[in-house]
């Protein structure tokens, strides 16, 4: 088991005493390594017991922040506890998209399609907001770089671009991660907040964060977060010591 740095153990502890507490989490590649077949990103094995351990702790909101879908962040963790679900980089909060996006998605999708299909091991994914260029299985580097130039070049520029890891995503709304974080907290009054992640996207949340709050870091790359950890192992370690700190 992966070990908790020492000024995180630091800022856990701190943070153990605020309430109402908000402790969120993007999934892929932090709860769960990173898939080269999304439906196989299932999560690492003690991470569903940590979880409903900090979840059941008092005062304590526990949220999913995932540029999935909820139904699908659902099926593929297939978590089940007392949790709040944010999906599709925020634009799903607290229900299903309304229906007048889909066409606007379907279209992009539409523009997309004969790029993706052009290069081997490219794979388009439909989202309810969004549509995503994956290039993880692209074997040709310098073909993958050009399929993800090539997309977001094709796309309206009015539309919002994610870019992510070996991905480029681009919706149909201008959600992020950060906005839906902000408002969890105001809708929860919380005193304070920990955020995990390990993407882009996920900087949109770290720079949303304050004093009291902890952002950590999953991974390497730059980042607005005040700690890291390598890897999901490492987040394993964390949420346990989160677990004991509040109990």
């Amino acid at each position: 088991m992966s070990a908790v740095p020492d000024g995180l153990v630091a800022a856990l502890t701190g943070l153990a005493g605020r309430r109402p507490l908000l402790v969120a989490s993007d999934y892929d590649g932090v709860l769960a390594p990173l898939a080269d077949e999304p439906s196989a990103a299932t999560a690492s094995p003690g991470v569903a017991e940590a979880l409903a351990r900090v979840a059941a702790a008092d005062g304590v909101t526990v949220a999913l922040v995932s540029g999935r879908g909820v139904d699908d962040l659902r099926r593929v963790s297939r978590f089940d506890g007392p949790y709040r679900w944010v999906g599709s980089h925020g634009a799903e909060y607290g229900g299903p998209l309304a229906g007048e996006l889909a066409g606007r998605r379907d279209a992009l999708a539409e523009t997309l399609a004969p790029l993706v299909a052009a290069v081997p091991g490219a794979r388009l994914e439909v989202k309810p907001a969004s549509v995503a260029v994956h290039v993880r299985q692209v074997t040709d580097p310098v073909a993958a770089t050009a399929l993800l130039a090539d997309a977001r070049a094709a796309v309206d520029p009015s539309l919002t671009i994610k870019p992510g890891k070996a991905v480029l995503e681009v919706a149909v709304t201008d959600a992020d991660k950060g906005s839906a974080v902000r408002r969890l907290r105001e809708d929860l009054g919380a005193a304070a907040a920990l955020y995990l992640g390990d993407d882009v996207t996920d900087e949109d949340v770290f720079r949303t964060l304050g004093p009291a709050d902890v952002g950590i870091k999953v991974g390497e790359g730059e980042t607005a977060a005040g700690h890291r950890v390598t890897d999901p192992e490492a987040v394993l370690a964390v949420l346990r010591l989160l677990g004991d700190l509040l109990a």
